[in-house]
């Protein structure tokens, strides 16, 4: 601290700002009402237990190209699906929609007391097996086109390899394939975990903790700067309702069926299941080589929660002769919010499967 000097009039003056900007964010959150999220048009064509499928609403856009071949979004199950359509200047949805494809999307739902022993078989050959035939029964057509989101996308991958004939085009969006990659942090924790401890214990894993645990993983960046910039962040409505929307979705995080979260830590975390060969559902081995259809693997330069090396390990997992992968610079939510979503990410990924049908 040789040198240090503190300037009083430098540290009144910020003070003095501070406490302006403090003000001016409790008359910005005197203005707003309801933090509106997934505003986008759709509809529920089937409801299972907690499970609703969405179809979007298309949007008819004279002389663009449509893909005939629907896209059913898998979602994790750690989190609200909303964040791909969490404002109206920030929907991944949205986009897609206006760039010709036909929406569904899997919404899992808040799991309770009635859940607790649904498990990957539950999960894979149950719901995202029957929301893939109501797709097919809905348009009439014999395949479709999935898309997965992080642990979403390594359930697809798990169904994709189970049911390859029902998959026309597959794309993997953040999804964790080695799960026991040097720069993991969240695999570090994991291996620290006594599943079997917490399930017993708690039942459904409440989703309350499993937030704390993904923020503790960048403590100063989640923490203590996002609180002092909160007061920038609320300078007035349409910042507010930006941050506020953002913030719904992080702290709207369901509890996880006990039995899952029991299944998916051990086979993936701790064995590494696509990795080691070993992943089962319902005792079914997981054969990742029957997987031969296109495949499109999206991931963020900035992950901190399914870094790049993670995902990339997918490449020669597969038989797919058509194997991309399409790195995007953002960190794991960027990939959905970002300008570069909207710009570059959207058609992207609209404009492979339109190269695709």
């Amino acid at each position: 601290m040789s040198g240090f000097k503190f300037n009083p009039e430098k540290i009144a003056r910020e003070l003095s700002q501070f406490s302006e900007q403090l003000q001016q964010s409790f008359s910005t959150l005197k203005q707003l009402d309801e933090i509106d999220v997934g505003q986008t048009a759709k509809k529920a064509i089937y409801h299972e237990d907690k499970l609703q499928l969405f179809h979007y609403q298309s949007e008819k856009t004279p002389g663009r190209k449509r893909c005939k071949t629907p896209l059913l979004i898998c979602y994790a199950l750690v989190n609200r699906p909303y964040m791909v359509d969490l404002d109206q200047q920030r929907s991944f949805v949205k986009r897609l929609l206006a760039l010709g494809l036909d929406i569904y999307l899997i919404d899992w739902g808040y799991p309770d007391a009635a859940d607790r022993y649904l498990d990957m078989d539950d999960y894979v050959n149950g719901y995202i097996a029957n929301c893939v035939d109501q797709v097919l029964e809905d348009t009439g057509q014999d395949q479709l086109n999935l898309l997965g989101i992080c642990q979403g996308g390594t359930l697809s991958l798990c169904y994709t390899a189970l049911n390859p004939d029902k998959v026309k085009n597959l794309v993997t969006m953040v999804t964790p394939v080695d799960f026991k990659t040097p720069d993991n942090m969240l695999s570090h924790l994991v291996q620290q975990i006594d599943i079997d401890l917490a399930v017993d214990t708690y039942g459904n894993i409440p989703g309350a903790m499993l937030n704390d645990a993904y923020n503790a993983l960048m403590p100063m960046r989640l923490g203590l700067q996002k609180n002092l910039n909160i007061p920038r962040q609320l300078k007035d409505p349409a910042s507010a309702l930006s941050f506020l929307r953002m913030e719904k979705w992080i702290y709207d995080s369901p509890d996880q069926a006990g039995e899952m979260f029991r299944e998916f830590l051990t086979t993936f975390f701790k064995r590494n299941g696509f990795i080691q060969h070993t992943a089962t559902v319902a005792d079914t081995p997981i054969d990742l080589q029957r997987i031969t259809q296109p495949l499109l693997n999206v991931f963020g330069s900035a992950d901190h929660l399914v870094p790049p090396s993670a995902s990339k390990a997918l490449k020669g997992l597969t038989l797919s002769s058509d194997y991309s992968e399409y790195e995007v610079a953002s960190g794991h939510i960027g990939v959905f919010v970002s300008g570069k979503s909207q710009t570059e990410v959207a058609p992207t990924i609209a404009n492979w499967l339109k190269e695709h049908e």
